[in-house]
């Protein structure tokens, strides 16, 4: 299978396959609205406008499993977004990322890449002692704003986790386009 065998599910109940999205770099992510890291949309949504002409998508997938910080519906969600992050990129229906009710493209992506660690620096450390108990060789997310990159070929190509460096995560993509 390949990523482009998956479909994700819409907030009107209807789906998109992720076959619409060949020949684009794809960076998809796990989001939050009442999160440490929520701060994170608005690198996200430089990103999507400085590289979206030339062929960046970013799939955002909010998620209620970590602490219950993607609260509300996803209507609300969207207009939290918008209203404070001025998002333009699309949002997917509040999902999860681990478990039996895991959309199968987490699977997939948690298949392709796997958990290496939070990285150095003070929030990585915090983040590491939070979440101790899970074993590194789990492949699941273990947070909010966890980011997958996927080339243009469909290859899924890096995992960062929400400590890595937003700088990091768009240099990657945009070595990609």
């Amino acid at each position: 299978m390949s990523i482009y065998d998956y479909t994700l599910p819409k907030p009107d109940g209807s789906s998109v396959s992720m076959a619409d999205f060949k020949g684009k770099v794809l960076l998809i992510v796990n989001t939050a609205t009442g999160c440490g890291f929520t701060p994170h949309y608005e690198p996200l949504e430089k990103m999507y406008e400085a590289y979206h002409d030339r062929g960046l998508e970013i799939i955002d997938v909010p998620c209620n499993q970590f602490r219950e910080q993607a609260p509300g519906t996803d209507e609300e969600i969207h207009q939290f977004c918008t209203l404070k992050y001025n998002t333009q990129f699309p949002q997917y229906k509040k999902s999860d990322v681990n478990g039996e009710n895991a959309l199968p493209l987490y699977g997939y992506l948690k298949e392709q890449k796997g958990f290496e660690g939070f990285g150095k620096g003070p929030m990585a450390l915090m983040m590491s002692q939070m979440l101790k108990k899970i074993p590194k060789e789990n492949p699941d997310i273990r947070w909010n704003f966890t980011k997958f990159l996927v080339d243009r070929e469909g290859n899924v190509v890096a995992r960062f986790e929400p400590t890595a460096d937003m700088k990091m995560v768009e240099e990657a993509a945009a070595a990609l386009l």
